[in-house]
């Protein structure tokens, strides 16, 4: 069983729901990730989804699409996110890290090398946005031969097919998009995302992240009594761009309360579930 395994299996067994904070590697400045990192976990994280920048980020809305603006201005690429890793790691052997990104990059270092790096620096799972997991054999077997789980993205209109898919070829988690559209558009229907994770949790043998749209402490709230997980990106990144100009000082500062709302939020809907 693989450090995220573990770690959301653990969790489960407690009655908790992780926390899984996104922020893009390397911004708004390369020297300001590492800390950030240490900083979520110190706020509630249970796991960190580290974004690798990419020149056509598809699947991001305008929040995050800026955020990998910045870091490529100080062209932060695949290796250096995993060098930020490695140096996480000197400090922080427990928390697992999920690096979320596009297909590129993986492909131009090829798959056996790419998780042989991605392995020895202690990355725990891979995210890749534009990888069907019906297409993603070689993908599966690289990963897989070094002990990185594979998670794929559903959706609201994802068939059963697919579905199937999932099942065989991803492991870790599954990240349920809790609404159509790119990420930090649109509101939430709780009541629709309860009838699809409904649906989710009668197919998938995977826990399930709930993300996309999830912007305060009362989204979070509902998300945590229906999801195994809950991730939270745009919300967070929008504080690192608001509070640039300032300095880390005032991003920490506006991470940290914001942190502290969601881990507070998913606390309650906990201890809300125990007492049903």
């Amino acid at each position: 069983m693989s450090r995220l395994q573990k770690t959301l299996a653990n969790l489960k067994a407690s009655g908790k729901t992780a926390l899984i904070p996104y922020i893009t590697a390397g911004d708004p400045t390369p020297n300001a990730t590492l800390d950030l990192m240490h900083l979520l976990v110190e706020k509630g994280a249970d796991v960190i989804e580290l974004g690798v920048p990419f020149s056509d980020p598809m699947a991001d809305g305008p929040v995050i699409q800026k955020a990998v603006e910045r870091a490529l201005e100080h062209n932060v690429s695949l290796d250096d996110v995993l060098e930020f890793v490695r140096v996480f790691r000197e400090k922080d052997e427990k928390t697992p890290i999920v690096l979320m990104g596009y297909l590129n990059p993986v492909e131009a270092m090829g798959y056996e090398a790419f998780a042989n790096a991605a392995s020895s620096v202690g990355v725990d799972a891979v995210l890749t946005v534009d990888m069907p997991p019906e297409e993603s054999v070689g993908y599966k077997e690289a990963l897989e031969s070094k002990g990185l789980d594979r998670v794929f993205l559903v959706s609201p209109t994802t068939p059963n097919s697919r579905l199937t898919a999932v099942n065989e070829k991803g492991s870790g988690f599954v990240y349920y998009v809790s609404l159509k559209g790119v990420t930090g558009s649109k509101e939430l229907d709780i009541e629709d995302v309860a009838n699809q994770v409904t649906r989710l949790k009668s197919t998938l043998k995977h826990p399930i992240g709930i993300g996309f749209g999830i912007r305060d402490g009362h989204t979070a709230f509902e998300m945590a009594k229906l999801g195994d997980a809950v991730i939270v990106g745009s919300s967070l990144v929008s504080l690192i761009e608001a509070n640039e100009a300032k300095g880390l000082y005032d991003i920490h500062l506006a991470i940290g309360e914001k942190m502290t709302e969601f881990r507070g939020a998913l606390d309650r809907a906990d201890a809300k579930k125990g007492q049903e």
